[in-house]
């Protein structure tokens, strides 16, 4: 026996909790990142003066600085990668729980809310929409379209276009930069992107938390799983003829506490 697809409420704490705590990490790395950026302009500044005392002291402390920088550049990698990847999910399980605790005819999928941060130009504005119609779907008004927004929801967007920016201009300064000026130039923007990554990446925790928090309300008030309305975008293979058997339950297994 089969019946329709269903937004099925998916448990969100455990996948809330480990961005969270991903998002703590960036922004301890991002303070190292800015401390070791300092002592690279140092060293940089020292060399443009003439400052070191020999030749080889220059070539030391050059040499020293490159393989703090790597190391700390490295870190940034991880924790950016990690924290990136737990947030799309965090973000593409939100839409589907709106979704599930009784919005309609949201015009973003969870697919797609996620998707949008990949194609260029577009990536402009439609994250934002989404992000937008996540918190207003999230209120649990019925004409949710009308509903007003988080304060914090233009700083975030603001925040995450100018450290994207920052952080391409750095990373394409750096890989031309040969001479001491040049180096200084890609040193100056880099911490510009560094610092604009800590005020991102706490606006964001704090946009994530009043969502979580809206959407564990509701569930906890005995929201219930709701069916796809007509013309509701359904997730990727799942097309508004097909059927999924009775019981099975998309977030029936264990280990889906932190997978979409």
């Amino acid at each position: 026996m089969t019946q329709p697809f269903a937004w099925t409420f998916r448990d969100p704490v455990a996948l809330e909790r480990w961005t969270r705590w991903s998002l703590y990490a960036q922004i301890a790395v991002g303070v190292a990142a800015l401390y070791s950026g300092q002592l690279e302009y140092h060293v940089l500044a020292g060399l443009q003066q003439g400052s070191f005392a020999s030749e080889a002291q220059a070539i030391g402390a050059a040499e020293a600085s490159d393989t703090r920088q790597g190391i700390v550049g490295m870190l940034q990698l991880v924790t950016m990668i990690v924290s990136g990847i737990l947030i799309l999910r965090w973000i593409h399980r939100a839409n589907w729980n709106a979704r599930a605790l009784g919005a309609r005819h949201l015009e973003f999928s969870p697919g797609m809310a996620i998707g949008w941060y990949f194609v260029p130009f577009l990536n402009l504005i439609k994250p934002y929409q989404a992000m937008k119609e996540i918190y207003q779907a999230s209120t649990g008004a019925e004409r949710w379209q009308g509903q007003p927004v988080s304060v914090l929801l233009g700083p975030w967007w603001a925040l995450w276009l100018a450290s994207s920016f920052a952080g391409n201009a750095s990373f394409r300064l750096a890989l031309k930069a040969e001479e001491v000026d040049a180096l200084m130039t890609a040193n100056r923007v880099t911490l510009v992107a560094d610092l604009l990554s800590l005020p991102l990446c706490l606006v964001f925790l704090a946009l994530m938390a009043r969502i979580h928090a809206m959407q564990m309300r509701r569930h906890a008030a005995g929201a219930a799983d709701h069916a796809a309305a007509p013309g509701d975008p359904l997730p990727a293979g799942q097309e508004s003829a097909v059927a999924i058997e009775a019981g099975a339950d998309p977030a029936s297994n264990p280990a889906s506490d932190i997978r979409d």
